[in-house]
């Protein structure tokens, strides 16, 4: 048995747990490993709808645009991993040049571990007492481990250092700086921040190493606001460092921001953070450009500021199967809100194909609409009795990469010919 657990991922068995894919696999006892070398065609191998599939050359690119950006503007990168809770993902963003990879909650993290990653940035304030023990375990097990979480508060401090107490590790943390009122989380006030530094600097087993922050929660985000929010930030990390904030023998002040909607303005504003006492590691944590999407994102990218510096490609198709065509305006497909991401709009009608046939063909803007989600079934709007029948293929188009991963286990990796080289795992 292989001793990657990435590699080990293509011995589970292909079974009832993975949606959409051929029901003869499971038969045959294949593995996932077994079932992609077979390399099948998406459309003629057996694949049941509905079923999600990813574009591998979209998903190619997607990750070598960010590798490039970040290189050209000198910033480091640790791409949110709850994104696509998918660990063969995360090594290829770290084959691309990642620093590590961002987590939200304590479980992420522990995927991340049991699958080998030995950055992690945890975009959060720790006070779980048992994830802390854990975590403490980690570094002491591992000194080759780097993680390093946020901070916001004197009593999450507090709580902090009395969960790691005697456990013989030293927790490195950031002064989360909040975007302002009616924002998320993070100390609201430079004074604040003032406060949860002077915390950190009383407990024994924490490590202030830096500043942090989320950009896109600033109220009303727009340009100005977004680059004043960053500069406040960037600003924190100067006067902390030159108060001598930061601990002797600290090799490194972390400042990071950034997700997928305004990375542009945080490559404008560090890079005019000055020389500081240190080397400054200047942290990106976008996460949503690894699949891109056909509505939200694709509104929100930088890219759309900066054609001049890339562009993301959408990599998400999810494949559905009209199984009603009750009136000459109304169809149903047989996906609904168990199968497709619906948290920031509907879905999108991206193509259509004749499964006899092959033929594949773009509809007219606005001649097949989602108007609705069941918990099964998508509800489709037609304008002509001729657009859909019974039987047909239709690929939607869904915003929001983090709702779309999250509810397929097993998703097929589709090569421009239809042939299925991949699978990626997630897990949520």
């Amino acid at each position: 048995m292989p001793s990657d657990p990435v590699q080990a991922l293509a011995q589970e068995p292909v079974d009832h747990r993975f949606k959409g894919l051929p029901p003869d696999a499971e038969h045959a006892g294949l593995t996932v490993g077994e079932l992609t070398a077979q390399r099948r065609d998406l459309f003629s191998g057996g694949f049941t709808t509905p079923v999600l599939t990813l574009d591998a050359d979209a998903l190619s690119h997607n990750l070598a645009a960010l590798k490039a950006y970040t290189e050209r503007h000198g910033l480091a990168f640790a791409p949110h991993g709850k994104t696509c809770m998918a660990p063969q993902l995360f090594h290829r963003q770290l084959d691309q040049g990642a620093w590590g990879i961002t987590a939200a909650v304590p479980h992420q993290a522990r995927v991340y571990r049991a699958f080998g990653i030995q950055r992690i940035f945890l975009a959060n304030e720790l006070v779980d007492a048992a994830a802390l023990r854990w975590v403490a375990a980690e570094l002491v097990a591992d000194p080759g481990f780097r993680f390093v979480c946020y901070v916001d508060s004197v009593r999450g401090v507090e709580l902090m250092d009395l969960a790691l107490r005697g456990r013989g590790a030293v927790v490195d943390v950031v002064v989360e700086l909040g975007a302002g009122e009616g924002a998320r989380t993070g100390a609201r006030t430079d004074e604040d921040c003032r406060a949860v530094a002077d915390a950190v600097a009383r407990a024994g087993t924490l490590r202030l190493v830096g500043i942090a922050g989320y950009e896109a929660e600033v109220p009303g985000a727009e340009p100005e606001s977004v680059h004043a929010y960053l500069r406040r930030l960037t600003g924190l990390a100067v006067e902390f460092d030159k108060a001598g904030r930061f601990p002797a023998g600290l090799d490194e002040i972390v400042v990071s921001a950034g997700g997928s909607a305004w990375f542009d303005a945080v490559a404008d504003v560090f890079a005019e953070l000055p020389e500081l006492s240190r080397p400054v590691l200047k942290l990106l944590r976008s996460g949503a450009y690894v699949s891109h999407d056909h509505g939200w994102y694709t509104r929100l990218t930088p890219f759309n500021r900066i054609p001049e510096e890339g562009a993301l490609r959408p990599a998400f198709r999810l494949w559905a199967q009209v199984v009603s065509r009750p009136s000459p305006t109304q169809a149903f497909v047989n996906a609904g809100k168990r199968d497709i991401a619906y948290d920031l709009g509907l879905p999108e009608v991206e193509l259509l194909r004749d499964p006899v046939t092959g033929t594949e063909r773009t509809p007219a803007a606005g001649s097949v609409r989602v108007t609705k989600l069941s918990d099964q079934h998508a509800w489709l709007e037609t304008e002509s009795a001729d657009d859909l029948q019974v039987g047909d293929w239709v690929a939607l188009g869904m915003s929001h990469p983090c709702t779309i991963f999250e509810k397929w286990p097993l998703i097929p990796v589709v090569e421009s010919d239809g042939t299925v080289g991949e699978y990626v795992r997630t897990f949520f």
